[in-house]
């Protein structure tokens, strides 16, 4: 079946509006003839360069320019790979290495960021306008976005989509902002576009939809922050993170005007959807899923009532169980699993077929959760791998490891969350060096932070004689973050 991206997005009356522009502080509207126009210019020049097939990076936070990178990169059958800002060397380096990445679709300040790991081009001097560039014909399996993910061993992976991702994540967005789509709405998210909330959850749904989309950056999140772009952007449908409404319920916030409001990452539980009726008049939806099978799973108050604990039902179109070791569906607790053709699974990991497999038993792709069956309604129990959840952040401790065991003081680590009211879970490094070092953790943390990404440094180091360890020398996770939760307990 053809069916390209860039064809789903920008098919819309040319003035209608399709990016409400936040990013220079004063409001630009965008419309879908202009953004065609911006997709066009990048399309032409990526040509010149650029096969299908082809991986381009996009380093660019919410702006139209970051809508217009992928739209482009779609277009002509290349495979978009999103970075994020906040990478540091290490953590882009991996990224680009992995992808075979040559071009990246950036600004100056991105340019900086990248160095000399790819040729950086200036999205908004290379994509001049011109004549219009034919949409390149594709299948709904044709590759065409590569997306990092964190795990739990070695590198971050990429998860490959195919053009028909974004036709399986319409259903879930609809439901998560209880049937989007009527006059008037208009999406953000705090979420940046790099990720698959941002770009999956809220972007390209938009687009595709015909919902204006507000492009608007916090440097820092603060109440008063969201509140201005709510009303300059006239949002009525935002994507916030858990740990964003936990610090604008600690910070006695009251917004109106909303129509609807989608979390996930984490279930909320029955106080925060209480909050969420009062603070910001509307029934929060909670919605669930992964990099690898996004939004499977979702509430709808226009629909149903929440079960608070719960995460929702199953979306159409993704058929999700609860399995037991054999494969078999159970009403017992078991892993949470959704079945092969999914519309928004992926097509592999990128380069990594063991990984692949690994992911799947029999007919069911595996999410690494435990879940519970409450009639209709799935409630997540907890995480069967140890990925860090902090502050909307899926934060996989391999790479912390990795960067750590770099510095010559350190002889060994082992990398945990630890639970926190605010974040979910901050990370915490147990941390063996080497004799006569110095304990020195703000170092530490600082040597992390500037390799890696400015959210996932360990916000607490703790130095140890030794780490619990299996026979092959692994450290054993299960048992650090058994001392991080007593810790918390305590």
């Amino acid at each position: 079946m053809a069916l390209n991206m860039a064809a789903q997005c920008c098919e819309h009356p040319a003035d209608q509006v399709a990016v409400v522009d936040l990013t220079s502080g004063a409001r630009c509207d965008v419309t879908y003839g202009a953004l065609a126009d911006m997709t066009d210019g990048l399309a032409r020049a990526l040509l010149r360069n650029v096969q299908p097939g082809d991986r381009v990076g996009v380093l660019l936070s919410q702006s139209p320019w970051c809508a217009a990178a992928h739209l482009a990169i779609w277009k002509i059958g290349s495979i978009s790979v999103p970075l994020f800002k906040l990478f540091k060397h290490d953590a882009l380096k991996s990224r680009v290495q992995d992808a075979g990445i040559d071009i990246v679709l950036t600004d100056d300040e991105g340019s900086a960021l990248l160095g000399d790991l790819a040729t950086p081009w200036l999205a908004a001097e290379v994509g001049k306008a011109g004549d219009p560039v034919p949409m390149m014909p594709v299948e709904t399996t044709t590759p065409a976005v590569l997306i990092y993910t964190s795990g739990t061993t070695g590198s971050p992976k990429g998860a490959l989509h195919g053009h028909g991702v974004l036709a399986g994540h319409l259903n879930g967005v609809s439901h998560s902002h209880d049937h989007l789509g009527q006059a008037g709405d208009c999406l953000w998210t705090l979420a940046d576009w790099a990720w698959i909330g941002g770009l999956f959850d809220v972007l390209m749904p938009g687009l595709a939809l015909g919902v204006p989309v507000v492009a608007a950056r916090l440097e820092k999140f603060s109440t008063q922050g969201c509140i201005d772009i709510l009303t300059k952007g006239q949002v009525r449908n935002v994507f916030f993170p858990p740990t964003a409404l936990r610090m604008l319920r600690a910070n006695g916030a009251r917004i109106a005007g909303l129509r609807s409001v989608a979390s996930g990452g984490e279930p909320l539980g029955a106080e925060m959807l209480n909050w969420g009726r009062e603070a910001l008049g509307v029934q929060i939806n909670e919605f669930y899923g992964q990099t690898e099978c996004n939004m499977t799973v979702s509430s709808c108050g226009a629909d149903f009532d929440p079960r608070p604990g719960c995460i929702g039902k199953p979306v159409a179109g993704h058929e999700v169980q609860v399995i037991d070791e054999t494969g078999a569906p159970t009403q017992d607790e078991g892993d949470i699993a959704v079945r092969k053709g999914s519309p928004s699974m992926m097509l592999e990991y990128w380069n990594n077929p063991v990984e692949t497999q690994a992911k799947f038993r029999g007919d069911w792709m595996l999410t690494g959760d435990r879940g519970i069956w409450e009639g209709a309604y799935l409630r997540f129990v907890g995480r069967e791998d140890d990925v860090i959840t902090s502050a909307g952040y899926r934060i996989g401790p391999a790479e912390i490891e990795d960067c750590l065991l770099t510095h010559p003081d350190v002889v060994t680590c082992g990398v945990v969350g630890k639970p926190d009211a605010l974040r979910t879970e901050v990370v915490k490094a147990y941390v063996v060096l080497r004799e006569g070092a110095e304990q020195d953790d703000d170092a530490l943390k600082v040597y992390v932070k500037d390799r890696l990404a400015s959210y996932s440094y360990p916000m607490e180091i703790e130095f140890v004689k030794s780490l619990p360890m299996t026979v092959t020398g692994k450290v054993i996770r299960k048992n650090l973050k058994a001392i991080a939760q007593s810790e918390t307990e305590q």
